[in-house]
């Protein structure tokens, strides 16, 4: 069992439970799946490029990532249907957990000039989204090999009920928000 995932068990449930005083336990708030997504812009001119983010997306999830492909034509920015544009892992379960362990504990102290995420990227019914822009601050990436430095979006999906109920979940898992 992760780090995130025993102190969600033992100490979270507890105090959120008493906060919202909720009278059953299936009511309490968790973390049902992250979302990481990367896209390649310079897949028009590489083909290869998408392949290559999976395979770094890959490393950094611990989970396959799947190639996402262009559902129709763009003559504008000279995109066609079926090209392969970025990729997408989901997680849930144990690996979840570890990936939260990861990214709170180790990925966000070493991103530079870091001074906390931003406590109002809620969409409204509870989940939690924010970018990362430079994929090289996870230790799973070996800085030499890389050819480009990629950003990638992550999306923490609760099941709060509300914006509130998610921010008090995620503050007490040690999200770093910022301080107004």
């Amino acid at each position: 069992m992760s780090k995130s995932q025993a102190h969600y068990n033992n100490v979270v449930r507890a105090k959120i439970k008493e906060r919202f005083s909720y009278a059953n336990d299936h009511q309490i708030p968790k973390v049902s799946k992250i979302i990481l997504s990367m896209s390649c812009g310079e897949a028009v001119g590489d083909s290869k490029a998408p392949a290559r983010a999976a395979e770094e997306l890959t490393l950094i999830a611990g989970q396959r990532a799947i190639v996402t492909r262009a559902k129709k034509s763009e003559a504008g920015f000279k995109i066609r249907q079926g090209m392969p544009l970025g990729c997408v892992v989901t997680l849930r379960g144990q690996r979840m957990y570890e990936f939260m362990d990861r990214l709170v504990y180790i990925a966000m102290p070493r991103i530079r000039d870091f001074r906390g995420i931003n406590p109002k990227s809620f969409d409204g019914q509870g989940n939690y989204a924010f970018g990362i822009k430079e994929h090289i601050v996870f230790p799973e990436i070996n800085y030499d090999r890389v050819e480009k430095v990629r950003g990638f979006n992550i999306v923490l999906s609760t099941t709060a009920s509300n914006d509130e109920e998610a921010r008090v979940l995620l503050q007490e898992l040690n999200f770093p928000f910022k301080q107004n």
